[in-house]
């Protein structure tokens, strides 16, 4: 299968001795992967540094056969993108933010704004001020502009945060729509494991910094009750079990 993400040995260390080791990473075209793990375990980490938000100390990134950073720019070019909570013009529209995003692909149109807005659920108040948005709708409007430029990839962190039941429903049919008829890649950090046991196709769990495991769903739950059970069990793992895994 093609490959279109590779991390090797990829490792960021903070000053509190937390972040990532070592990971090494495959994503092939048409996967929909997602990252598990506990609170403060490097999921963020490693999407920063795969998006060039911050720098590795050491290992590579390869995005679409560019070498990263360096070619950033290139690498970059079929990436959307939605880490962490997304910062807004609170005085715009969420036509007008769009539209300010829109400024960097030359290749969007106007109508792909609107395209976007009535995917994630806006349309009808596309032209009201952010300031006045629930949580949970600054969470669709960041979801909108990480697909406005149609990338073959998208990351994204926490995704269905701040979203109700309806959201959390929308959120998972546009991921498998996007990925059934357009070929998109997703590679989605999360804790809602039941949502990532429906949606994707591949898991990995970091634990620690580390990638503990990874595989394909349906091989995971043949071996388990859930996707839940499977992490539980990861988790559970003694340290020199795991360091022999």
């Amino acid at each position: 299968m093609h490959i279109i993400l590779e991390t090797t040995n990829l490792s960021k260390e903070y000053d509190n001795k937390r972040g990532i080791q070592d990971i090494t990473l495959q994503l092939h075209a048409g996967d929909i992967y997602g990252l598990l793990g506990p609170n403060g375990a490097g999921k963020t980490t490693f999407l920063k540094l795969i998006t060039g938000l911050i720098r590795p100390d050491r290992g590579t990134i390869t995005l679409f056969n560019y070498k990263m950073p360096e070619y950033f720019e290139a690498g970059m070019q079929h990436v959307g993108t939605m880490i962490e909570s997304a910062d807004f013009y609170d005085f715009l529209t969420a036509n007008q933010y769009l539209e300010l995003v829109a400024r960097f692909y030359p290749t969007v149109v106007s109508k792909r704004i609107e395209e976007v807005l009535d995917l994630v659920g806006l349309f009808q108040v596309r032209k009201e001020k952010i300031k006045g948005y629930s949580t949970g709708m600054k969470q669709k409007l960041a979801l909108a502009a990480a697909i406005l430029p149609q990338p073959k990839l998208v990351i994204l962190d926490e995704p269905t945060n701040g979203l109700d039941i309806e959201g959390t429903v929308m959120f998972r049919k546009l991921i498998k729509r996007m990925s059934a008829e357009m070929g998109t890649s997703f590679l989605i950090s999360s804790h809602m494991i039941h949502e990532l046991e429906q949606l994707c196709n591949r898991v990995g769990i970091v634990v620690g910094g580390h990638l503990r495991r990874e595989g394909y769903v349906t091989e995971l739950l043949e071996e388990n009750q859930s996707l839940e059970q499977f992490y539980i069990d990861e988790l559970q793992l003694p340290k020199e079990d795991n360091a022999s895994a």
